[in-house]
């Protein structure tokens, strides 16, 4: 292939990546908000949302903004950002859980609008700062002063109310919080929540009805987490009460990591609003100081999950491992031995990859390349893996994952998630945090 050739064919794909991605995007936009898919996600998800804000700030800046805003105009009076918000004229068939099961209207500070009661990554400051460096402006800078003290209180809630263990660690309640709903992370925190699959026949999965059941969580998964949202809302999810009830309490490496980056983004922010940034940086600092006392394992060098019930430790190795990677401060042994981790077989990372990223250790007995989060390739643990490489100049690497993202898309499609060694497209087509990193992604030529 000769250069001219070859450059005509990265414009060729570019244009054809480009468009498929704004056409996913505009397909789910639902007037205020974007959903993620047409059929299993017909709502507002939190941390989708600040995905789709990236993307969208390449192509339409303002409808960013208004994601964001939609979102955080349902943050409940303590802080917190709900993992789900309801959209009251969905046109998509019945969701579940849905609104009745959260029941989030007898919670003391809930919004009007109907909304979970669990929260997820808090990765929105890092993206309002990204959707201002994408698109800057007057209406920019304003966007962020108004979001600026929303992205504030939602740190104070995590920080505050949810640092059950004592570290400076949010702790999640569900496993859902984390993002990687039933990554093997969860599998033995989870084993002591008492459930089984007789639970679920008093209710309907309807995400099986789209996509094949082996491709999602077991009717064992789904019973654990009825019965953990069981266990909070009965508390009307006030979390003075988790220490004392609550089965299921873990600091989740990604959700913390999310934490420590969401400060140093919060910084930045101060400063272009006339804001202080100090202690921003601080606290960015403090909480990657704890990441690496609470949840860095020296054996086996890597990030893990701390059960904060048992005290311990899990110990699958997932890319939760790798997240922490995106904190700019980590030091630098700490650094070296995550990206050993990410470059090995267990992973895969490369600067040519020949197969895409998996979300967990492929060599482990218990791999399976079809289910949900216990194997298969996702494009924004990708791009949040990408990111740290970036953060810590790692451009050989970095060039080399962009390069298995996009591919995998080109290949497939839009797909929710793809099997870690075909790279054939699995769950829900057309969904809308794959075509946003995208397009973010081919901005970054």
């Amino acid at each position: 292939m000769t250069l001219t050739t070859g450059v005509r064919a990265d414009a060729g794909r570019h244009a054809r990546l480009r468009g498929l991605a704004l056409a996913t995007l505009d397909a789910n936009w639902e007037h205020d908000h974007t959903v993620p898919s047409r059929t299993l996600y017909p709502h507002q998800w939190s941390w989708d949302s600040a995905f789709i804000a990236i993307g969208l700030a390449h192509v339409r800046p303002d409808r960013a903004w208004r994601e964001l805003r939609t979102l955080f105009a349902a943050q409940w009076v303590d802080g917190r950002v709900p993992h789900i918000v309801f959209n009251p004229a969905s046109r998509a068939g019945p969701y579940f859980p849905g609104p009745q099961f959260w029941d989030s209207a007898r919670a003391d500070g809930a919004p009007a609008r109907a909304t979970s009661g669990i929260v997820q990554p808090p990765v929105h400051a890092p993206a309002a700062w990204l959707v201002h460096r994408r698109a800057p402006g007057e209406a920019s800078v304003a966007a962020l002063r108004r979001l600026y003290p929303r992205l504030v209180a939602q740190q104070r809630y995590l920080t505050g109310r949810r640092d059950a263990g004592g570290g400076g660690l949010a702790s999640i309640v569900h496993p859902w919080e984390s993002g990687l709903d039933n990554s093997p992370a969860w599998d033995a925190p989870l084993a002591a929540v008492p459930a089984d699959e007789a639970v679920m026949r008093a209710y309907r999965r309807h995400d099986t009805a789209h996509a094949d059941a082996a491709q999602r969580p077991t009717d064992l998964d789904y019973a654990r987490y009825v019965a953990l949202v069981e266990s909070y809302r009965a508390g009307r999810y006030r979390d003075e009460a988790l220490l004392g009830r609550h089965p299921f309490l873990v600091e989740c490496p990604l959700v913390n990591a999310a934490l420590g980056v969401s400060e140093y983004a919060l910084a930045r922010i101060a400063t272009v609003i006339g804001a202080d940034p100090g202690p921003h940086r601080d606290r960015g600092a403090r909480i990657t100081e704890a990441i690496v006392s609470r949840l860095w394992d020296p054996v086996t060098g890597t990030f893990r999950p701390r059960d904060v019930r048992a005290d311990r430790l899990v110990p699958a190795r997932t890319v939760l491992g790798l997240m922490p990677l995106a904190l700019p401060e980590l030091p630098s042994a700490q650094v070296s031995a995550v990206l050993a981790e990410a470059c090995s077989p267990r992973f895969g990372l490369a600067a040519r990859m020949d197969r895409p990223l998996p979300t967990y250790d492929r060599t482990a007995p218990d791999f399976e390349p079809l289910r949900y989060w216990r194997g298969p390739s996702w494009i924004n643990t990708g791009w949040l893996l990408w990111q740290g490489l970036r953060t810590h100049r790692r451009a050989d690497l970095a060039a080399g994952l962009r390069e298995s993202l996009l591919d995998l898309v080109d290949r497939a499609g839009c797909h929710e998630y793809f099997h870690p060694d075909t790279g054939v497209g699995l769950g829900s087509p057309a969904f809308s945090w794959t075509a946003a990193l995208v397009l973010d992604a081919l901005a970054q030529e």
